[in-house]
């Protein structure tokens, strides 16, 4: 006989500190050799190897071999999704340095929600969609306390996968997703839902979520438009894909800049010089190490 699910555990395990550094790191998918994640975690590789034991027992790694070497992933969306929603309730951690300030802001800019994109860029990718008529049936916004229909009564989370809210792909945005490289028979054809949103963390608004999401991530990625932090979620906008976003994809830099959480603009930077690095790869925001 089994009792109630044992919260405590999963808690303790994500609770250590070097332990949440390391699914921390892992969180956009990628898979990493247990000395990469060693180094993140200012640890030793015998410590890293207990903690990388404990999170595969656990259900919270997936460990792959090639040759002499061990690589980690998130065992699943799932352990994401338990991330992004500890991540909304989390309080700040204490920046003591630089290298740490930058990474705390290109988290909140631009980030992987697993596979696809979170933060401001996020944000701003979906209410360009929703705009240009490429999805329909919401406005990207989080409204607390809305109906969640049957059986969910206090309607969508924060940070979490939303279900209040149908989007749905367009004729014409199924004609703009096809003209940019992607396949909507194939995500149709597999069992991920096409259409889905989470209720983004940081910003409080919705981004785009499901096969279509992961999709226009791996356009962008692909195109140069974007590019990963060495490890970590984050990702920065390159000098391409601050000129192709705007004329491209019609997504709005300026307006993304001036969201709540973004930093706030100097009095005597110009608009080049202010909004635009805050979004792109800055040298500075990913030091080495």
């Amino acid at each position: 006989m089994e009792g109630d699910a044992d919260i405590a555990a999963v808690a303790g395990l994500i609770g250590d500190r070097s332990r949440a550094r390391v699914l921390l790191a892992l969180g956009d998918g990628r898979a990493l050799a247990a000395s990469v994640l060693a180094r993140e975690a200012g640890v030793s590789a015998s410590t890293m190897s207990g903690h990388l034991a404990k999170l595969v027992d656990a259900g919270l790694l997936s460990v792959e071999s090639h040759g002499r070497h061990r690589y980690y992933r998130l065992a699943g969306p799932q352990v994401a999704r338990l991330l992004e929603s500890l991540a909304q309730h989390a309080p700040p951690a204490p920046v003591t340095s630089l290298r740490q300030g930058t990474r705390a802001n290109a988290i909140r800019a631009g980030r992987y929600c697993y596979d696809h994109l979170g933060g401001r860029l996020g944000v701003a990718v979906m209410q360009s969609l929703i705009e240009r008529g490429i999805l329909a049936g919401g406005d990207g916004r989080f409204r607390p306390g809305r109906s969640g229909g049957p059986g969910r009564p206090g309607g969508d989370r924060l940070s979490a996968p939303g279900r209040d809210v149908d989007y749905q792909l367009t004729g014409a945005g199924e004609a703009w997703a096809r003209g940019f490289g992607i396949d909507v028979d194939l995500l149709r054809s597999r069992r991920r839902p096409l259409v889905r949103y989470c209720t983004d963390w940081s910003e409080q608004q919705h981004h785009l979520a499901g096969a279509l999401g992961a999709a226009i991530a791996d356009q962008l990625l692909a195109r140069g438009w974007i590019e990963r932090a060495r490890i970590g979620r984050a990702v920065h906008v390159t000098e391409a894909g601050s000129v192709a976003l705007p004329d491209l994809l019609g997504i709005d830099l300026e307006r993304a800049a001036a969201q709540r959480s973004w930093p706030a603009r100097s009095k005597s930077a110009s608009p080049a010089g202010s909004v635009i690095p805050s979004l792109r790869r800055a040298r500075s925001a990913n030091p080495p190490g």
